[in-house]
């Protein structure tokens, strides 16, 4: 009976879950920018420890005691491995090299290595941070260790390398694979090595070839200790998931007591001070379902991992009471401020804080992460340092009826300085009237109701707004892509006193401030905050306007994030950047009714202008935003981008009273008109290259011919390429082109904004909403992935998603 009993409660557990009101690849827990970013992987939220974007653990762990019986409602144990060879990032390590090929045998124990190097690991070109500098095509590392010990349950090789790799183990081969890793991966040892593994001396070799870009090697060998279940805490069961602009809630039964969690990122679009307050909300809601009352209480805990890049990182915590708020703070002991660059990196300079209101019901304490076990026996640390330790705090709720009792925990982070901006380090956007995080979690904390009751007001206006220019999928998409674009910026002031709203371009190359990744973003801002965009430029501007880029084009990014020094892209994008710079100022002034800001940039504007009625029609052999396809000479969708760009232009030159400008391209801009709609002609659709037929691309450029409401090109065209596209989609939407079954959701939405009706407009979104509620792949959703399997190929947690909103920003043009 009992096993039945079970086997129906899972069931239904199973039902509830997949009833839930909103279903994503991954949602939005605290989210402010691209290092203060926690998401959760799986619809259930205790299945998985919640993560940052990139995919590392930044766990958030709680539970909820009911009359003594625990249950856990938020995240699940992260996996600790114990070392066994320790790597690079736990402890320098001695072993000979060689940077010349030595022979056959060389991962051999009996292989005479006296003539090598003697080196300090890890190993490579980046002399911040390697021991031993690496500049030459192959190394050879050979390193004795010592195994103290025997029996181990799980062995793992840890490695980070860049390029391909081989491994070995006193002679055995671990591992052999092309390409590189950013950062540790952990690979199985199998039984068979793991058993010949006896204690004393052991070799592990390795050897690394860099084909290109950077060189690195490190590694070391863990252990994946036996798991250790708490046998009294249970898991919560989940009722529903809800997702709104700005927040995110859950629903729980934990026996007889139902738990209301709601997360909320207050990113206020139309409030930059709340937006730019690095202070997001768990609120927890607890109530008695039988009638009776229940003693209640509750537990949050935080790793420190979220204020370091890596784990090993050591950490000082501490813990103190300020403005009326418990406060638990903590952050690595070597605080490199702004030392590092780069994607798949996390913060590990500032601090991460955790409060709550004072009260004797309170208890803060700092365990290590191993003790979760054991979160409500009372703990008594205050400050501790190591690695990997837990904040926790426990609430006693007190007996709990059938009134809704609420328990409020801030989660803040103070990053000391955001942005190197051409050499000056930047305060966040918060700092600027000399606020510290203690006054700005005070401040949080009193505002709460009202955040809320804004926060609130702009989910509803965000819905609203999406439902009635394209349904309710169309909504949904938009709800989606509010936070993951707003938080995958920073938001600082320049040394000139400008708004600086700085991308990163996520999961990519980590740019900053990349051009082509502003352009698809800029719908969700134009809609609701155009200062918002004007950040998103106001650096390239000035980039070309100083001086530091003389070229007739707009650079492609201001560096690598979080350093915005000037372009560290390999490669120009001229048509791309200039015609994306070129259409959002005219948008811009649209959008303000006004062209105040043009008029600031005219001069640049002139020059970019005058690059595109040269170059921009018939593009020479260049790379474009989608620049993973590769290089394309005669770009069709390109050349519209130019087209458009000079359309707008010429709107601006009518605003600002220049006339013979504005004559001399409005005439020149339908002259391209005609020749394009000549050249790209391939019969019922138009085609991929002036020189190609037999292709075809999305021409999502064209849809600002039309949001800005400039009708330079016929309706026909729109429609022509519409009903070709219809013959060409797959499962999980259109294809970027002809060249692959890829495609990109941002440019989908854009293409479905020239459709001319809903049923067109339905037909090619509803796709896009099949593949994020459908995917596999379970990160912040993915902005290009596959139509056929709806899997990502690359690009996750990017701010292009903002993208989705252009038939909002469509109907909101035509007001």
């Amino acid at each position: 009976m009992k096993k039945i009993i079970g086997t129906l409660v899972l069931v239904l557990h199973a039902v509830l879950i997949f009833a839930q009101s909103t279903k994503a690849p991954a949602y939005p827990l605290i989210t402010h920018d691209p290092y203060f970013s926690i998401w959760s992987t799986t619809d259930d939220l205790a299945a998985s420890p919640t993560k940052h974007w990139t995919g590392t653990d930044h766990s958030l762990v709680g539970m909820i005691k009911v009359d003594g019986a625990i249950y856990r409602f938020l995240g699940n144990a992260s996996k600790i491995y114990k070392t066994i060879v320790p790597a690079g990032d736990d402890l320098n390590y001695a072993a000979n090299y060689t940077e010349t090929d030595p022979g056959e045998g060389w991962m051999n124990a009996g292989f005479d290595d006296k003539h090598w190097k003697k080196g300090i690991g890890p190993f490579g070109d980046n002399k911040s941070i390697s021991k031993t500098m690496w500049l030459s095509k192959d190394i050879w590392v050979r390193r004795e260790i010592n195994i103290t010990q025997s029996g181990f349950h799980k062995l793992f090789l840890k490695l980070q390398h860049d390029d391909d790799v081989e491994v070995y183990l006193n002679g055995q081969q671990l591992y052999k694979t092309k390409g590189f890793t950013g950062k540790f991966i952990y690979l199985p040892i199998s039984d068979e090595i793991k058993n010949n593994l006896k204690k004393g001396k052991s070799l592990l070799a390795i050897h690394v070839t860099n084909n290109v870009g950077g060189a690195w090697l490190d590694a070391g060998i863990v252990e994946e200790p036996k798991e250790t279940k708490s046998a009294n805490i249970q898991t919560a069961i989940q009722n529903k998931l809800e997702l709104t602009a700005t927040q995110t809630t859950y629903d729980f039964t934990c026996s007889k007591v139902d738990l209301a969690l709601t997360f909320t990122s207050p990113l206020l679009i139309n409030e930059l001070d709340v937006l730019a307050r690095p202070v997001s909300y768990i609120s927890a809601k607890v109530k008695s379902n039988d009638g009776a009352s229940h003693d209640v209480q509750l537990y949050l805990g935080a790793s420190t991992d979220i204020a370091t890049n890596t784990p090993s990182q050591e950490v000082k915590a501490n813990q103190y009471a300020a403005n009326g708020l418990s406060i638990l703070k903590a952050g690595t002991t070597a605080q490199p401020v702004l030392q590092k660059k780069g994607d798949d990196l996390r913060i590990d300079w500032g601090h991460m804080y955790v409060a709550v209101p004072t009260g004797s019901a309170v208890q803060q304490a700092i365990s290590s992460v191993d003790q979760q076990a054991d979160a409500f026996a009372a703990q008594t640390k205050k400050s501790a340092t190591g690695k990997r330790l837990l904040l926790n705090t426990t609430i006693k709720m007190g007996e709990v009826g059938s009134a809704s009792k609420e328990q409020l925990f801030l989660i803040g982070y103070d990053d000391l300085y955001s942005i190197q901006y051409f050499g000056t380090n930047l305060k966040p956007w918060w700092k600027l009237g000399g606020s510290t995080i203690e006054q700005q979690l005070s401040l949080a904390h009193k505002e709460y109701a009202t955040i809320i009751r804004k926060c609130k007001a702009i989910d509803k206006m965000i819905y609203s707004d999406a439902l009635k220019a394209g349904g309710e999928k169309y909504a949904k998409l938009c709800e989606l892509a509010y936070r993951q674009s707003i938080s995958a910026h920073k938001l600082v002031k320049s040394p000139q006193g400008e708004i600086l709203f700085l991308s990163k371009e996520n999961y990519s190359n980590g740019s900053i401030n990349t051009v082509d990744i502003t352009y698809p973003s800029a719908p969700l801002y134009l809609a609701y905050n155009p200062e918002l965009l004007k950040g998103m430029m106001n650096g390239i501007y000035y980039y070309s306007e100083s001086g530091k880029w003389p070229k007739p084009f707009p650079a492609h990014d201001l560096g690598t994030y979080p350093l915005a020094n000037g372009q560290t892209y390999g490669e120009d994008m001229p048509v791309e950047e200039c015609g994306n710079m070129v259409i959002l100022t005219a948008a811009i002034v649209k959008a303000e009714g006004n062209p105040s800001y043009a008029k600031k940039h005219w001069k640049t504007l002139n020059t970019w202008a005058g690059f595109l009625s040269r170059e921009g029609f018939d593009p020479a052999n260049q790379l474009c935003t989608d620049d993973f396809a590769g290089h394309l000479a005669r770009n069709a969708n390109l050349s519209l981008k130019a087209i458009v760009a000079l359309g707008g232009y010429t709107r601006i030159a009518e605003q600002l009273g220049a006339r013979d400008t504005a004559e001399k391209y409005n005439q020149l801009t339908k002259d391209m008109v005609t020749r394009w709609m000549q050249m790209a002609d391939d019969g019922d659709h138009y085609a991929l290259t002036f020189d190609k037929k037999g292709t075809w691309s999305q021409k999502y450029n064209l849809v600002w011919d039309k949001v800005l409401g400039m009708n330079y090109f016929p309706q026909e065209v729109f429609d022509k390429e519409i009903k070709y596209y219809l013959t060409k989609q797959n499962q999980f939407g259109l294809p970027l082109d002809s060249r692959a079954t890829y495609t990109k959701s941002d440019w989908v939405l854009w293409t479905s904004a020239m459709a001319s009706n809903q049923q067109d407009f339905h037909a090619l979104v509803d796709p896009m909403f099949k593949y994020a509620t459908e995917t596999s792949s379970n990160v912040p959703i993915s902005d290009w992935h596959q139509t056929t399997t709806g899997k990502m190929v690359g690009f996750q947690a990017r701010s292009v998603v903002g993208g989705y909103y252009i038939k909002v920003l469509e109907q909101k043009f035509k007001k």
